[in-house]
């Protein structure tokens, strides 16, 4: 039971100083914490390494916005970028103006002048032995220097090898030749080819002083080849350090001078200035920082935010807290969602926005209540926000759409109900999206329409939460309202049975979870748990249904046996039932109701025979309690209650008002003055309810009589 409520002023006989709270955080050992401790710092350690390398430009700004900061001066000399757009007009100017490059290969001119001198002597000395061709005789010096200067003249010139036919066409087209370290620019007509190179030789040769020009037309008539090659690797190499070449900078704002003013509009060139300051002061964070630093300062908000988190847990779910594969659950969100959001942010063809932050809200609240589902919401949001490029906007809209899904109630149960709210919560998405960008200064025709889009896939992918539930069931030993509505379906084997062999039971476990579901819902918890596990608290009694007097018609089968033989056979009902549901595949949760309807009350009927008997063996009351354990959650405690006033009003044969309500409230006099609810977390407040629940539904069932006053 809670303190906090001994303050109100309950109906007699209960009175809070019967009461011994049990603190259920005292429970923790040590072995407990340092376990806590160590997943909290797992889930820090994992988040953080997300993030060193996210360093950001401390402002948020887009062009033809206001500038809502303080007035920028530049910290440093800042070179101002080019437009994308202008420096991508000049890129694509280079590529245009590029040149195709030819290599000169020095051995074709080598051999053609070896070629030459070798035919000419061999030629001068036929000419001698002959006698003939006197003109050539007399100046034999002068014909071989003509010759090789014919050669080198049009070899440096050029004889080109085109890459294309068509190329030689285009007289004026320029290209890039390359003659050792010599690098210049040529075009088509100032080369040869091999047959301009005869051409060219035949013109001019008859206009020397030579005497026997012929001799060396014939003798060059196959010396011109090919001595100027296309290279690609060449050309593209060129072409390369031109782009390189090309400066992606457009001006220089100096040291503090001034970038923008305060409430100034971002112009398209205030915007490149805020593009070019952003770009330097993120470089200088890479070179600045280390690791360490940055994984420690993200380290210290992300485990700010986990001990937080921890500290709302350990005060006001203790529960959640005390139980490992809750703490593991609640830890997951953060840590999933950090990497889903690195991934998606490292991915350029996709948006934080289509992440489904909206999925944790839904499936924490269908195992846990609203209040944790939204702090775990927020959680999940802040943590996240320091990996996002979005700025404020994603923040406000992400946890405003958790409390949308929180107060919408979504039911996964109800899948009309449930797309409806999707069809909701994506409006509330894009008013609160649109009306955002309005505030920022934007029109209707600045709005980036294509978020729309991610945020109409966001909630698509809400859907996802349908799914998670079975497993998030299985993984962490929970129950979700669609597994208990399949619980409840009497034709269940279990039900079933129950029915079929304990008629009397059967009829008691109906009228215990009617009771309990009413209760529930009045003090808000969760009826349909109670009203389930009322179902099945009992399926133990199958086992040996003539020894439960709900269900006896002839002999009592207890006559033949002794209190504590009988006692032995009421207290297995228990562990029978146990035993039973987990053969049956129930979940853990139905099983604790089990365990703890009866808590470690006393078998007190064939106590009291066994010490009327035994007066000497008093102290042997271990025989006669229940396993337990006791109660611990709300819903546990008011199906103990409720079991227990069930039973015991089918004692009274015709009762008045007064005679059932003392009676109910005796019952609950003793669970309280026997330490049954000691760990339960039931409210007197809550308890006061119930009693009035209980008392009003038994009224009705029992068409209960007036009492009328006595005549005088």
């Amino acid at each position: 039971m809670q303190p906090a409520t001994c303050n109100l002023q309950p109906v007699q006989p209960v009175t809070c100083p019967t009461i011994k709270v049990t603190d259920t955080t005292q429970k923790f050992t040590t072995s407990g914490r340092l376990l806590r401790v160590l997943l909290g710092l797992i889930a820090v350690v994992i988040i953080s390494l997300l993030y060193p390398n996210n360093l950001k430009f401390p402002f948020a700004f887009d062009e033809g916005q206001t500038w809502r900061y303080a007035d920028l001066r530049a910290p440093y000399d800042v070179p101002v970028l080019k437009p994308e757009s202008d420096l991508q007009a000049d890129l694509e100017a280079v590529k245009r103006n590029a040149t195709p490059v030819y290599r000169y290969d020095q051995n074709v001119a080598r051999e053609a002048r070896a070629a030459f001198l070798e035919e000419f002597q061999m030629e001068l000395d036929s000419a001698r032995a002959r006698r003939e061709n006197p003109d050539l005789l007399r100046q034999p010096e002068r014909h071989r220097r003509y010759g090789l200067r014919v050669l080198d003249k049009l070899y440096d010139q050029g004889i080109i090898r085109a890459r294309q036919e068509d190329e030689m066409e285009g007289m004026s087209t320029v290209i890039t030749t390359i003659n050792g370290g010599e690098v210049r620019q040529r075009t088509i007509g100032q080369l040869f080819s091999p047959g301009d190179a005869m051409e060219w030789l035949e013109d001019s040769l008859f206009y020397t002083d030579l005497k026997s020009p012929e001799f060396l037309l014939e003798l060059l008539d196959d010396k011109f080849k090919h001595n100027l090659f296309y290279s690609d690797s060449l050309t593209q190499r060129l072409e390369a350090q031109a782009l390189e070449n090309v400066s992606p900078y457009n001006g220089l704002i100096r040291e503090r001078e001034l970038i923008i003013r305060q409430g100034d509009p971002v112009t398209k060139d205030a915007y490149q200035k805020l593009v070019s300051y952003r770009r330097i002061y993120n470089q200088n964070l890479s070179v600045k920082t280390t690791f360490w630093s940055v994984f420690g300062g993200y380290a210290t908000e992300i485990g700010l935010v986990i001990l937080l988190l921890f500290f709302y847990l350990r005060s006001f779910y203790p529960w959640v807290y005390g139980r490992l594969k809750n703490l593991v659950l609640v830890l997951i969100w953060p840590v999933l969602y950090a990497i889903i959001v690195r991934t998606v942010e490292v991915s350029p063809d996709l948006s934080t926005w289509v992440v489904p932050f909206c999925i944790v809200p839904i499936v924490m609240r269908i195992f846990f209540t609203e209040r944790l589902a939204f702090f775990v919401h927020v959680c999940v949001v802040l943590i996240a926000s320091f990996l996002t490029d979005l700025n404020y906007q994603f923040t406000f809209l992400t946890i405003m759409a958790g409390v949308v899904v929180i107060i919408m109630d979504i039911d996964t149960r109800d899948w009309g109900r449930y797309f409806r709210s999707l069809l909701l919560l994506f409006a509330f998405y894009a008013v609160g999206y649109i009306g955002l960008e309005l505030m920022r200064g934007g029109t209707w025709r600045t709005v980036d329409y294509g978020t729309l889009g991610w945020l109409s896939g966001n909630v698509f992918l809400v859907l996802l939460a349908y799914p998670l539930i079975p497993l998030v069931e299985r993984l962490f030993g929970l129950i979700s309202p669609i597994t208990l509505m399949e619980l409840s379906d009497m034709n269940r084997p279990l039900l079933e049975k129950l029915a079929r062999q304990a008629a009397g039971t059967w009829q008691h476990s109906l009228n215990v979870a009617n009771m309990a579901e009413q209760a529930a819902r009045a003090i808000g918890a969760d009826s349909l748990l109670v009203k389930t596990a009322a179902l099945y608290h009992d399926i133990g009694k199958a086992e040996n249904p003539a020894f439960f007097i709900e269900n006896q018609r002839g002999p009592n089968p207890h006559e033949r046996l002794s209190p504590k033989e009988s006692a032995a056979v009421i207290i297995s009902h228990v562990t029978d039932g146990v035993r039973e549901a987990r053969q049956a595949g129930l979940p853990e949760v139905i099983i604790d109701f089990i365990r703890t309807h009866h808590g470690n009350t006393r078998v007190e009927y064939f106590y009291r025979n066994y010490v009327k008997d035994h007066p000497e063996r008093e102290g042997e009351e271990g025989a006669f309690r229940y396993p337990g354990p006791r109660p611990t959650t709300k819903e546990q405690t008011i199906l103990m209650i409720a079991d227990s006033v069930e039973a015991a009003c089918k004692s009274l044969k015709t009762p008045t008002e007064e005679e059932l309500n003392a009676l109910i409230d005796n019952i609950i006099s003793g669970k309280l003055t026997s330490g049954q609810l000691e760990q339960s977390q039931l409210t007197f407040q809550e308890l006061e309810t119930s009693r009035d629940i209980f008392k009003t539904i038994l009224k009705s069932v029992y068409h209960v009589r007036i009492a009328y006053p006595e005549e005088e």
